[in-house]
């Protein structure tokens, strides 16, 4: 279901994703099965967005992003994909961020460009993440550390 207030481009969607009303999809984008796109978002060309995937509403996904599948993003998560980012002057290539199956990213962090998070992952509301995160990680603060291990259901396990 693709709310009619939606600006979609794209034709690769696949079947059950609900896209809400007022987000923007460009037309190389590529979006999974089964998919929860919210409101108010925004999704370039050069993204891959794997199955079963939640966004919420704020979050921008710019080129250069791969997102795997049963990921949850919460509000307001940002992406960066440009290091030095100047008004007008455009990378070569954008840093290229992937973020592995099972990942769920709390509201309000901001995932800096280049960066590879693990399968399983926890990213703790708010977090700063620079660099890139084992699997199975609890990441928390302003830098992101690696501050305990979870299980396959998301709950912690051991606490650094």
């Amino acid at each position: 279901m693709i709310h009619p207030t939606a600006d979609v481009q794209t034709t690769k969607i696949g079947e059950g994703t609900t896209i809400w009303q007022f987000a923007v999809v460009l037309s190389g984008a590529t979006i999974g099965k089964n998919c929860n796109i919210n409101c108010h978002t925004f999704i370039e060309n050069d993204v891959i967005i794997g199955d079963r995937v939640t966004i919420k509403s704020g979050v921008y996904i710019w080129d250069s992003i791969e997102i795997g599948n049963d990921v949850f993003l919460g509000p307001n998560v940002t992406f960066v994909n440009d290091k030095y980012p100047r008004s007008k002057q455009y990378p070569q290539k954008f840093q290229v961020t992937k973020i592995d199956n099972f990942v769920s990213v709390g509201a309000n962090s901001t995932i800096m460009g280049g960066v590879h998070i693990g399968e399983y992952a926890l990213i703790a509301a708010g977090s700063l993440v620079t660099k890139d995160v084992p699997p199975y990680s609890l990441m928390l603060g302003n830098p992101a550390r690696v501050a305990g291990k979870v299980n396959q259901n998301g709950v912690v396990i051991e606490r650094f």
